[in-house]
């Protein structure tokens, strides 16, 4: 018999009664049913998510207001933005009806907002700043993958609200800083004002030196003036009280006077030029004490005191001056008459001792004059200092002033000037800093597309296994007529191999039609699935070749490790050591890989390599397959004859 003789023979086998058909096609249709079922039911679940009835419960009773802020319910806002997105079956219920919900399963998860969480929020601006907390609540009892849903969910409001809230924490931040930055200019401004109003000073300060000096030089010229007038009216005050002590002397002795008239009118004559002289000499004395006030600084009131006290000693000196003009006059007549000379020395006696007061006044005030033209000197030197000490205070002022708006000024440089909408883009910015743009070398599509080549591939294995469970492996007639193992081997593994091709066309055209999942190579991803089903094919065959009914068991075992190994859903690398050991050596990891790479657009030259591997395995499978065939054609064993300890 020929190989295709063999395939017929088996075929009308399998087509040979009614119920033998039903199985045939039954079988067949495993692997339609299989992955078609479970990719359809898992098309697009993310787009189903609206449907999730979550509840949603708003506990929170918000944050008062405060000077800088309105009262407000972040609590409500979150929860009409959530109802809006309509991300989930969202319904907001009390604490309450979302328990009853969760334990009866009419809800998958809750949600809640605690009654702080407006307050928590705002905590940010005080000086007890706290976290505010979201409530998951959810019941494994339910739907498993409902919980994790409800994380993700959760982390979406977190990261929604944390950019609300940074959003508006940076622009407070943002706006505090640019008020700071103006009211640096301004002091940088008022810091250039005051190092110029110092400069102005500085200059005034030399002027007003300057005038002080020359006070202070003044004033001491007058204290030196008003002490020798006050030394000139001492021994004024002297003398005449040495005229009135003469003038005694000559009353007491009017008689002896007539003896010596020529000498006394000589010796009037002089007392009566030297008492002109003085009386002359009041008047200027009186108008340069009031001059050098003057020019002292002295207020005119102060001056218009002394001379008051001054005044009157001139007049007694003038009063003075005419008396003993008088008493001269009458020793001259005297000199003429002695007759008159007691009369005329008793008036001169009494006029005597009134100049004699006078002068003492005079000198009293001429020597309070001197001392407070020595203060006001003294003063005038202390004042001269005390402005040269302001002057150097005004120049450190000065100094200071011009660092302290160079200061302000590069300080105001360092803090960008912003407006508004720039402040609201920054704080847009450092609230989300980073976004997230993805480029995909290459997309399944949807869910359900990404989980088609492992599907796939699964589903191939299955629909091989179950025809072994009606295809013979080996014909035993064809082993007893024939001894040629690999015609037999060959006839063993097409048979099976055609009707795996079947299956997957079958399936093949699920995917592509009925699901419509994207296919960027079909023919190629088609003939994937068909090397795949006969690889699968060629694999069970040996086995069955060799262990009989336990190798069918093991094509079990077999997909199983592959199932846990392909690395279908999970990356193969969170796999542990071992298992990640066997996806590199098991053919179904290969599969999948090869129909991502054609399904998606991806690399031909590795899917390329991956054939070459589903090729070893399937050359060496049906080696292994002939070899065993071999044996059976030339030996018996003593496990041919006992019954298989499976079926």
């Amino acid at each position: 018999m020929k190989v295709p003789q063999m395939i017929a023979a088996e075929f009308r086998r399998l087509f040979s009664t009614r119920m033998s058909v039903i199985a045939l096609i039954a079988l067949v249709a495993v692997p339609v049913l299989y992955g078609g079922l479970y990719l359809w039911a898992n098309q697009d679940p993310y787009a189903k998510l609206p449907e999730v009835p979550v509840a949603l419960v708003v506990d929170d009773e918000g944050s008062p207001a405060t000077a800088d802020a309105d009262a407000r319910n972040v609590g409500d806002e979150v929860a009409d933005e959530l109802i809006e997105d309509g991300a989930f079956d969202w319904h907001r219920v009390s604490a309450d009806e979302a328990a009853d919900g969760l334990a009866d399963s009419s809800y998958d998860f809750v949600i809640t907002l605690p009654a702080d969480f407006s307050e928590a929020l705002a905590s940010i601006q005080t000086d007890a700043p706290h976290q505010a907390e979201i409530i998951l609540e959810t019941s494994d009892a339910n739907s498993y993958l409902a919980g994790t849903i409800g994380e993700q969910a959760v982390k979406t409001i977190r990261t929604t609200v944390a950019e609300q809230v940074g959003r508006e924490a940076a622009s407070l931040l943002l706006d505090s800083i640019s008020t700071i930055r103006g009211k640096i200019v301004e002091a940088a401004d008022g810091a250039q004002q005051l190092a110029d109003g110092t400069l102005t000073a500085i200059d005034g300060t030399t002027q007003l030196g300057s005038g002080a000096t020359q006070l202070a030089d003044g004033t001491a010229a007058l204290a030196s003036g008003t002490r020798q007038v006050a030394d000139g009216s001492a021994a004024l005050a002297s003398g005449a009280q040495q005229v009135a002590d003469g003038s005694a002397t000559l009353a007491a002795g009017a008689q002896q006077v007539a003896d010596g008239n020529a000498q006394l009118a000589a010796s009037a004559d002089r007392v009566g030029s030297a008492v002109g002289d003085a009386a002359a000499s009041v008047p200027e004395a009186r108008a340069e004490i009031a001059d050098r006030l003057t020019a002292a600084g002295v207020d005119q009131a102060t001056i218009d005191d002394v001379l008051a006290r001054l005044d009157p000693i001139g007049d007694d000196i003038a009063a003075g001056n005419a008396r003993v003009q008088e008493v001269v006059g009458q020793i001259d007549q005297l000199a003429e008459g002695s007759a008159q000379v007691a009369s005329g020395s008793a008036d001169l006696a009494a006029g005597s001792a009134d100049v004699a007061s006078g002068s003492s006044t005079l000198a009293a005030g001429a020597t309070a004059a001197a001392d407070g033209a020595s203060t006001a000197a003294s003063g005038a030197a202390t004042l001269r200092d005390g402005i040269g000490t302001l002057g150097e205070g005004l120049d450190e002022l000065g100094t200071g002033a011009q660092t302290l708006h160079s200061g302000l000024a590069d300080g105001a440089s360092s803090i960008p000037d912003s407006d508004q909408a720039l402040r609201d883009a920054q704080a847009k910015t450092i609230a989300d800093p980073v976004s997230l743009e993805t480029d995909a070398l290459t997309e399944a599509g949807n869910y359900g597309a990404g989980l088609a080549p492992f599907f796939a591939a699964l589903a191939g294995w299955i629909g091989i296994y179950a025809l072994f469970l009606i295809v013979k492996p080996i014909s035993r007639r064809a082993i007893t007529a024939l001894h040629s193992p690999i015609r037999v081997t060959l006839a063993g593994w097409l048979t099976p191999g055609i009707l795996g091709a079947v299956q997957m066309g079958g399936l093949f055209t699920v995917l592509a039609v009925t699901l419509g999942f994207p296919m960027t190579h079909p023919l190629g991803t088609l003939g994937v699935m068909v090397l795949a089903s006969t690889t699968y094919a060629a694999i069970i065959l040996a086995l069955n070749v060799w262990l009989g009914s336990v190798g069918q068991f093991l094509g079990l075992v077999l997909m199983v490790l592959q199932l846990v190994t392909a690395g279908g859903t999970f990356p193969w690398q969170t796999l542990p050591a071992p298992l990640a050991a066997l996806h590199h050596v098991l053919p179904m990891g290969y599969v999948v890989d090869m129909m991502r790479q054609v399904m998606y657009g991806g690399d031909l030259g590795r899917a390329a390599s991956d054939s070459i591997v589903l090729l070893v395995w399937l050359v060496g499978a049906l080696a292994i397959a002939a070899i065993g065939v071999t044996r059976m054609t030339h030996f018996r064993t003593l496990r041919d004859l006992q019954p298989s300890l499976i079926g």
